[in-house]
């Protein structure tokens, strides 16, 4: 049986039906039409204003990949200026490939590129050293927790040396749901609370942060990459087999195969979800250490650093954050006054930054785990 008419051209053949839609489309029309929506999202959202120099979140990855690309073909519309910035999370056997792939992107689209690496930030740790800390605490699926922590602090950090004021991240609709679905599952009610919107406008300092490709589906994602022949790097993470999301994506797809719309449809829910009061996240405040928005005494980077460096890694995750915030109660704010014996060291993992009025916003931009 021939393939349709193309039904927005009505000359070419159609390449493929749109998986939400129905609709036939050819490629070029495909690739027209997600850029379209693309831009919708930036402006009706308002996430990009004119003159915004934007970091664009660069993992060498297919989302990061198709962000990139579709943000350079619309960057003359919206008035933005676009620096990359990969972060180098010390993963031996992947990331070094990973960051191949980055500069070549940059080198053919003419972007500038800024690596940031966990060593230079973080004193000395990588995800290797990481996961070797915490391969005897019964931890080993906190890998990822630690990764996402401190990549958002990485990349916040990357942003602010090349002068960004906005940062964007490949974030597509099933990275959402996934999320949504695993804050649900955990009964996170404050990551929920903060997890609706495309994305935040910046609190306590932070940076701007926004997700483009939220409404759109992965495997529209990498359709765009097919149609537009753009190279990425496809390995998957080798810390991430162990991860909680990988249970998450595999419920999401069962309820997409029974529901098409599940995925979007837990993406908005997330937008409209209203908790009671006493449900609410408090107003957060700044970590003692290094002056990021925090909700406790100490930000989640600095408390998993804080863990890693007096060798529990457990310390900052779950239930052994109570543990900690009692700790901190009871020496007070000082740093010298933690009893630690490695308080220069921790002061070194992540530089002081000056301290800012808490401004008005969604609490998305924080520096902590809110988005996994």
């Amino acid at each position: 049986m021939p393939a349709p008419t193309c039904a927005s051209c009505q000359a070419a053949r159609a390449a493929l039906r749109r998986p939400r839609s129905g609709q036939a489309l050819c490629g070029a029309c495909f690739c027209a039409a997600f850029e379209a929506e693309v831009l919708h999202t930036v402006q009706r959202g308002r996430l990009l204003p004119p003159g915004a120099v934007v970091a664009v979140g660069a993992s060498g990855g297919k989302d990061s990949t198709v962000l990139a690309h579709v943000l350079r073909a619309l960057a003359p519309r919206l008035d933005i200026t676009l620096h990359l910035v990969a972060v180098d999370e010390g993963i031996s056997g992947y990331r070094d490939a990973a960051l191949a792939a980055v500069r070549s992107q940059a080198a053919s689209w003419e972007l500038p590129l800024t690596i940031v690496a966990y060593a230079d930030l973080f004193g000395g740790w990588t995800m290797d050293a990481v996961a070797r800390s915490t391969a005897g605490s019964g931890r080993s699926r906190s890998c990822c927790t630690f990764c996402g922590v401190l990549r958002r602090r990485a990349l916040e950090e990357g942003a602010r040396r090349v002068g960004a004021t906005h940062i964007v991240t490949g974030h597509n609709a099933d990275d959402m749901a996934e999320t949504v679905l695993m804050n649900f599952l955990r009964g996170d009610a404050g990551r929920l609370a903060r997890g609706g919107g495309l994305g935040s406008a910046g609190e306590g300092g932070a940076l701007p942060r926004c997700r483009p490709l939220q409404l759109a589906s992965q495997k529209e994602v990498v359709l765009y990459a097919h149609f537009r022949r753009l190279r990425y790097f496809s390995r998957e993470c080798s810390f991430a087999p162990e991860a909680f999301r990988g249970h998450a994506r595999q419920l999401l797809k069962l309820l997409e195969a029974a529901r098409p719309s599940a995925v979007l449809d837990l993406v908005h829910s997330a937008e409209r979800l209203a908790l009671v009061p006493a449900a609410r996240p408090p107003r957060p405040g700044t970590c003692s250490r290094c002056g990021a928005l925090a909700s406790r005494a100490l930000c989640q980077a600095c408390a998993l650093l804080d863990g890693l460096n007096r060798g529990r890694p457990r310390l900052a995750i779950g239930k052994g954050r109570r543990g900690l915030d009692e700790e901190l109660e009871d020496a007070g704010p000082g740093p010298e006054s933690r009893g630690s014996g490695s308080a220069a060291a921790e002061s070194k993992a992540i530089p002081a930054a000056p301290p800012v009025p808490l401004g008005t916003g969604e609490g998305g931009g924080r520096a902590g785990a809110w988005e996994l």
